[in-house]
């Protein structure tokens, strides 16, 4: 038996009495349920003792949900909201016994309380915002009190509904939820606060007077209104800094996002809630909006609101603050506001002083953008797809971070404007989505002088016939009729007659089915064939060639193609250093760095294929992709 485990305010009025050798029923359930949650401090237990029971519709309940790999899961909340009852209970009563714990010779309670629960409601919703995803959790109990001689005293709704985005486990799959336990056991404390503030609302004594005291030995107290609770109490928040890496240092060129969790525990509703930022300039200034419209929370609500930010990459090293407030309009009185200290520092320093965006090898770290250098006629189309609906598929740990990373990178680099760029991850990457963006998206808005890219992580099936097809979410290597045949992509790119369209691909390559007696056919890229052409000008970069399964790195947490692709276009591939990378210093980057890279790290091979050819002197091979920054332009390394 844990004893160490009941904080001592919990062992008076009789309670240690549960946990002697003689009452040792349910000792391990009733010391395992300190400890786990924090409850808010409504004040000292009340002299009524209570028998506590929780119907099965409680105790076993669970709820359904897919995670962010569309796998089927289960998470328990019985066990969590008996505990967080339970402990809510020690600290309201004096005395607190549950059905079978304890000899039926035991003093009748004052008061009997039974909680049922509805069926709970739990959705995720796949928004691929970062690393969270949107989360709602509802719970409908009723808390039943009858007094020592069975008499019903009152039937008490208790209902909280609680809206988070859950964090994504930082594994390679990033299917699970690392905050779920978190999210279900804050909700627990929610709707337990509830019950304390009813059970006292109707069960808590008078104060003492004359009269009073002349009543009777063991007459039952008469009611009393609760503490009051202050509005400071009420509406409640937690404010988190998310830097890019993750150490929680701000650097030049990072993403940062703080994130504010707010909880209204009390029993109105708060109205006109506004989260707002203040702290050290040379942050703050950096998020484009310092003030956040939470609008109402209602009793039990729980809301999330992300500032957002890409710092510049001379940012000063420092200690910087960040002074997170809210406001209420209903005029109750606000929390505290939170202070939160944070280091900052550049990105890095070349030999002699110069300032430099970071390692190239941090492709993670998107960088400033030039402002110099601006395509309003430039267009992209990102698809990242790690997991499938099939999930026979085979998996790409990144795709749906380099989706997102490439086209960060032509945004801030090649000057594609935000608004002209489209990224579609996983479960958003669609048959019928991608299709939207190629015949309805693009189309109106392409002229001839437009560029348009079209980057494609994930996997590539061929048939027996040798047709190519992409494999989008819910698609299927073994059925052809789910796939995205390749020459539907090349006929809605011709269409488009833009100046340049850039066809990319990294990912596995392999055979639609599984027969292996069949004769392995290579994929065929070049259908329509590239080039100039009454369509205008279509580059292949495909990251390998033939049947082959591109590599990833778990070191560098990308695809080894996509990672040496960013590399490229951050300055690394300007050969003749004047500032710009073009589609030749490119293709001829990756054609030497991503087979050496191969060999040295993965004792593999891997070979990018790159068509149509060509030569240095072409107009297209001098083609311009990006403009890094003169002070990103690579250094003797």
């Amino acid at each position: 038996m844990r004893r160490n485990s009941v904080p001592w305010k919990y062992l008076q009025g009789g309670v240690l009495l549960l946990c002697l050798p003689a009452l040792s029923v349910g000792c391990e359930k009733i010391t395992g349920a300190f400890g786990r949650a924090t409850l808010p401090d409504f004040g000292p237990p009340i002299p009524v003792s209570v028998r506590m029971e929780f119907d099965s519709s409680l105790s076993d309940a669970s709820a359904p949900y897919l995670d962010s790999c569309n796998h089927p899961r289960e998470v328990r909340i019985g066990p969590v909201l008996e505990d967080t009852l339970l402990q809510a209970a020690y600290q309201t009563f004096k005395t607190v016994s549950f059905a079978g714990s304890g000899p039926t010779t035991q003093a009748k309670p004052d008061v009997d309380v039974r909680i049922t629960l509805l069926k709970p409601r739990f959705n995720i919703k796949n928004d691929n915002v970062y690393d969270r995803e949107p989360a709602l959790l509802a719970l409908d109990a009723v808390a039943t009190f009858r007094d020592s001689t069975g008499k019903l005293l009152r039937e008490q709704p208790l209902q909280v509904s609680r809206q988070e985005r859950l964090l994504l486990e930082p594994t390679q799959e990033r299917c699970a939820y690392a905050s779920l336990d978190k999210f279900v056991s804050d909700t627990a404390v929610v709707l337990s606060s509830k019950f304390i503030r009813e059970a006292r609302a109707l069960l808590a004594p008078e104060p003492m007077t004359a009269s009073a005291g002349q009543a009777s030995a063991g007459q039952a107290p008469a009611p009393q209104a609760p503490p009051s609770v202050s509005a400071g109490q009420v509406l409640s928040f937690k404010a988190t800094i998310l830097d890019e890496n993750g150490n929680l240092i701000l650097e030049g060129g990072e993403r940062v996002r703080l994130r504010v969790d707010l909880v209204n525990s009390g029993t109105a509703p708060a109205q006109g809630v506004s989260v707002t930022l203040a702290g050290t300039p040379a942050v703050v200034t950096q998020f484009p909006a310092t003030t956040l419209t939470v609008g109402a929370l209602q009793p039990g609500e729980s809301r999330s609101v992300e500032f957002a930010a890409t710092l510049p990459q001379s940012v000063p090293a420092q200690r910087a603050e960040l002074l997170v407030s809210i406001a209420e309009a209903s005029g109750g009185a606000a929390p505290a506001a939170q202070t939160i200290v944070v280091a900052m520092r550049p990105g890095g320093l070349a030999a002699g002083g110069g300032f430099v965006a970071g390692r190239y090898d941090d492709v993670a770290r998107v960088p400033a953008a030039s402002a110099e250098f601006k395509r309003p006629q430039a267009f992209l189309i990102a698809v990242g797809i790690g997991a499938h609906r099939d999930e026979r598929n085979h998996t790409r740990k990144y795709a749906a971070r380099d989706a997102e990373l490439v086209a960060a990178h032509f945004q801030t680099l090649g000057g594609v404007p935000p608004a002209n760029a489209l990224v579609l991850q996983d479960r958003k990457a669609l048959r019928p989505g991608i299709e939207e963006a190629l015949l309805d998206w693009l189309p109106p808005r392409v002229k001839r002088e437009s560029v348009v890219i079209v980057y494609f992580a994930g996997q590539a099936v061929v048939s027996p016939s040798g047709e190519t097809y992409l494999v989008p979410y819910e698609g299927s290597r073994n059925s052809v009729s789910r796939l995205y045949p390749l020459n539907d992509l090349h006929a809605a790119l011709s269409k488009l007659h833009a100046q340049l369209t850039l066809l990319i691909f990294d990912g596995s390559v392999s055979q639609v089915g599984r027969d292996a007696r069949a004769k392995a056919k290579l994929p065929r890229w070049d259908v329509g064939g590239g080039g100039a052409g009454r369509g205008g000008t279509i580059v292949h970069l495909i990251g390998t060639t033939g049947l082959h399964n591109a590599l990833e790195s778990d070191k560098l947490r990308h695809g080894l193609f996509t990672y040496y692709l960013l590399r490229g276009l951050r300055g690394e591939a300007d050969v003749n250093h004047d500032g710009e990378v073009t589609l030749g210093e490119l293709t001829a980057f990756l054609g030497t760095s991503v087979p050496a890279a191969a060999r040295s790290d993965f004792r593999q091979e891997q070979h990018p294929l790159v068509f149509p050819a060509m030569p240095s002197t072409s107009k297209l091979a001098g083609f311009t992709l990006t403009k890094p920054r003169a002070s990103q332009a690579p250094q003797n390394r």
